[in-house]
């Protein structure tokens, strides 16, 4: 079983790419990908794709912490009537740091769903590890994933594993982060049930980040864990 834990549907203009729910489930055909936890803006188009295939897409809800109230009322909403598993911030293209107080209602609903947050990570000076170890600290009951475990420096991914392991609420996701070999050192260091792949899809493709994983030095029952047994776990799937 292997289960994407980062997608995207949409159309990204800035990084001239796009996905439908249909051609996602082609990606997800093509390389055995049984279920994709999937996310969009707006979030009704998440919703759409949920909705016409619901035994494929996990949906999240993006929040902008920004909006206030209505960031509030839409998780609720996203939640409790939709069947969303979880919560995605982006605080690179929101412009907020991690661990600012703005973040605080966001985690207190995750608190009281008891849903993970999963957040970009890896750019600053929004989203770099240090700051993710100030919000467990404050929320050490709410599951927070971070999305790269610091994608592409070697100064944030090491950042990313040492702050991971020290907060047991943290979950390091694979994708968009270059190294190998850095799966195997998080999944020793932190623990191999505390990492999950993802595909960044369509930023990324599940093709390369799926042999990361495969290709890190980690044994078969390993593998198959932080390919999809470890988010079928922290998404109640």
């Amino acid at each position: 079983m292997i289960i994407d834990s980062h997608t995207h549907i949409g159309k990204f203009p800035l990084f001239n790419v796009e996905s439908s729910a249909d051609s996602l489930i082609s990606v997800m055909d093509e390389w055995k990908i049984s279920t994709s936890i999937t996310f969009s803006l707006p979030n009704r188009l998440t919703l759409e794709g949920v909705r016409k295939f619901p035994d494929r897409f996990v949906g999240l809800v993006w929040i902008n912490p920004h909006k206030g109230q209505k960031a509030i009322e839409e998780i609720d909403l996203a939640i409790t009537e939709w069947g969303f598993k979880g919560i995605k911030m982006h605080p690179l293209i929101d412009s907020y740091l991690v661990d600012q107080e703005i973040v605080y209602p966001i985690m207190d609903l995750a608190k009281k769903h008891r849903v993970p947050v999963l957040f970009h990570c890896g750019h600053p000076p929004w989203s770099l590890p240090w700051h993710f170890a100030n919000l467990a600290d404050v929320y050490p009951d709410v599951t927070i994933i971070m999305g790269h475990m610091g994608h592409g420096h070697i100064v944030y991914v090491n950042g990313a594993i040492d702050v991971a392991s020290a907060h047991e609420n943290i979950i390091l996701e694979t994708s968009g982060m270059p190294m190998h070999s850095k799966i195997k050192e998080a999944a020793e260091r932190v623990g191999v049930n505390r990492v999950i792949f993802g595909s960044d899809s369509p930023f990324g493709h599940p093709s390369f980040e799926m042999q990361k994983v495969k290709v890190s030095g980690l044994n078969r029952d390993q593998v198959d864990l932080i390919l999809g047994e470890n988010t079928k776990t922290i998404f109640k799937l």
